[in-house]
């Protein structure tokens, strides 16, 4: 006679092996629909479990609440296949080639696949889902793969010329159906050269060749520019792309939830669904300030601070979007500038009412508790500083007033020699600090404004450390080791810097990255590391320098800032050193 089911043994085994806490990472499934249904091939849901996630189908539902409440809640997005898009959200009639559309699913995968994008959540789009991908981000789908220009190739096993191939098949989908060649040094190369190392021809030739099944007669055309072909078949259809923006995005043509060879792609989105996850339970427990952006520069402009405004890289969206909190947002003073002081006072006036008329959401802090009693009522806050001391138009009585204000630092010079002192694309006026620069140091000290050094000649630097009683900071200053520009640091400095218990704080603009072609998320994530390896855990930060033609890809805006948290945890940094990073070393300057 059969035993009965135990269900209590049952769940007691499963509590025994997965305590509270040993959560796996959410993968949202978007469904297909037909007949009034919401519906999922198996392979999907089954190929998530297998690779170690959860899997969550996600219905086609357009209400904006409904995806916003979604995005929140998964760690990782997959775009399934299905029918076919309409082409007129493409702005293109339907040619007489066109299949069968779903046209059910088009608004709602467009909707959450651009909100995930922004948000940085891993994506995998498979068929229709790497169309959904082209469609939503700016690249083009063909209505049909005739549209497409094929490429005459041989065919190895006849010998004979063949002009494409046969894209739809009626083979089961377990069966492969054709091969692809994968691009060198992409997502999908890395993939199965790490999970199959044999399919990797030869040392001299490392080319890599998978064999994938096929069903579809619509096809990605162009990629656009957010992504870049990796794959493609013999007749030169694309059959996978991927982020040129260091976002964990893949796109493929094929059903790899259907191969016994595809799991690895899915252990892959399981794996950054992973990284996501951690880097979003790090921003609940740590306090995340950027130390420098110069966003009022386009206040002037009629920005919307409280919309995703695409003039802007730092708003409450793309805030909220990367999990930052805080931002040190500076009055840029060009040089020369009328009447400084009241030019100042019109930027923070500026600030001002952009935190009043958002004062739900934003406030204006002044010290490190003001910092951490926003995040923990759930709002974001803006730091004042200064950048450029002619700001104070030669009255050392003006600290005391921007003081006031609620000023936390003053950079002393910019791109030119002013009355404090020179600057490192200047002329050497004063040879250092001058010695108005001198009384100026000594009252920040008083009044318990930082010093920030970044644009400073290296003479005005070690004058700096000589003259200040407390530690300076160069708020947006990378490493000249790395990229030979007069604003960066040398070791050295590094060094007297730390001595003496300062801060540098990392910069992600390009031209202090790197000397020669486009600076990424590496650069910056290598001028850290480097001052970490001179200066030590404590004496290192961020300083964006947003909206100042700082950002990168990788960390184009305040929205992709996760990534950062996300290269911290890839190099096994501990939560606290992170919090040192992520501002905790700044703050700790920072006199109430």
């Amino acid at each position: 006679m059969a035993k009965a089911f135990d269900l209590q043994s049952y769940l007691d085994d499963i509590y025994a092996r997965y305590p509270e806490g040993d959560e796996k990472p959410v993968i949202g499934i978007t469904g297909n629909y037909g007949e009034l249904t919401c519906k999922l091939a198996e392979g999907y849901y089954k190929s998530v479990v297998a690779a170690g996630g959860v899997p969550l189908i996600i219905p086609p539902v357009a209400d904006k609440d409904a995806v916003l409440n979604t995005l929140s809640h998964i760690d990782g997005l997959i775009l399934s296949g299905g029918g076919d898009y309409d082409p007129h959200w493409a702005g293109e009639e339907p040619s007489p080639l066109l299949g069968t559309i779903n046209a059910e699913r088009d608004l709602p995968e467009l909707l959450i696949t651009r909100l995930a994008y922004n948000r940085q959540i891993p994506i995998l789009g498979i068929c229709r889902g790497i169309q959904t991908l082209a469609m939503a981000l700016g690249g083009h789908v063909a209505q049909d793969l005739s549209e497409i220009k094929h490429e005459t190739f041989l065919d190895e096993p006849s010998g004979k010329a063949e002009r494409n191939i046969k894209h739809s098949q009626e083979a089961p989908r377990e069966e492969a159906t054709h091969r692809v060649t994968v691009e060198q040094d992409s997502i999908l190369h890395r993939i199965y050269s790490e999970a199959q190392p044999n399919l990797l021809s030869s040392e001299a030739q490392p080319n890599l060749m998978i064999n994938v099944n096929s069903f579809h007669h619509q096809a990605v055309d162009a990629p656009g520019d957010k992504f870049r072909t990796i794959a493609t078949s013999p007749d030169g259809i694309i059959e996978a792309m991927e982020s040129t923006e260091y976002k964990p995005i893949l796109g493929v043509q094929w059903h790899p939830e259907c191969l016994k060879e595809g799991l690895p792609i899915f252990q892959w989105l399981v794996a950054e669904a992973r990284s996501y996850r951690e880097a979003h339970r790090i921003h609940d427990r740590v306090l995340t300030l950027d130390t420098h952006c110069d966003t009022p520069m386009f206040f002037p402009q009629g920005i919307h601070f409280d919309h995703r405004d695409p003039k802007i890289l730092v708003d409450l969206h793309k805030m909220t979007e990367g999990r930052q909190d805080a931002t040190i947002m500076v009055a840029y003073l060009p040089q020369p500038t009328e009447h400084p002081t009241a030019f100042a006072d019109n930027i923070f006036d500026k600030i001002e009412e952009i935190v009043t008329a958002n004062r739900d959401y934003i406030r204006i802090a002044r010290t490190p508790n003001d910092l951490w009693m926003n995040k923990h009522e759930g709002r974001k806050s803006i730091m004042l500083g200064i950048e450029n001391g002619i700001a104070l138009d030669g009255r050392l009585e003006n600290l005391q007033h921007f003081k006031d204000r609620g000023i936390v630092y003053m950079t002393l010079c910019h791109n030119g020699d002013n009355d404090i002192c020179d600057s490192a694309k200047g002329s050497h006026t004063w040879g250092g600090v001058s010695p108005f620069g001198e009384k100026v140091i000594r009252e920040m000290n008083r009044l318990g404004i930082l010093v920030d050094m970044s644009h400073a000649a290296e003479t005005s630097f070690y004058d700096a450390l000589d003259i200040s009683s407390v530690p300076i900071v160069c708020s947006h200053s990378s490493s000249r080791a790395l990229c030979d520009h007069p604003r960066n640091l040398t070791d050295d400095q590094m060094r007297a810097l730390a001595a003496k218990g300062g801060v540098a704080q990392t910069t992600i603009y390009h031209g202090f990255l790197r000397t020669d072609g486009e600076a990424t998320i590496r650069d910056v994530m290598a001028h850290l590391d480097h001052a970490i390896d001179i200066m030590g855990i404590d004496h290192v930060g961020l300083g964006t320098d947003f909206d100042g033609d700082g950002g990168v890809p990788g960390l184009a805006d305040s929205s992709e800032l996760l990534n950062f948290t996300r290269q911290l945890l890839a190099r096994r940094y501990s939560p606290a050193d992170i919090q040192k990073i992520w501002g905790g070393n700044f703050l700790r300057l920072i006199r109430n």
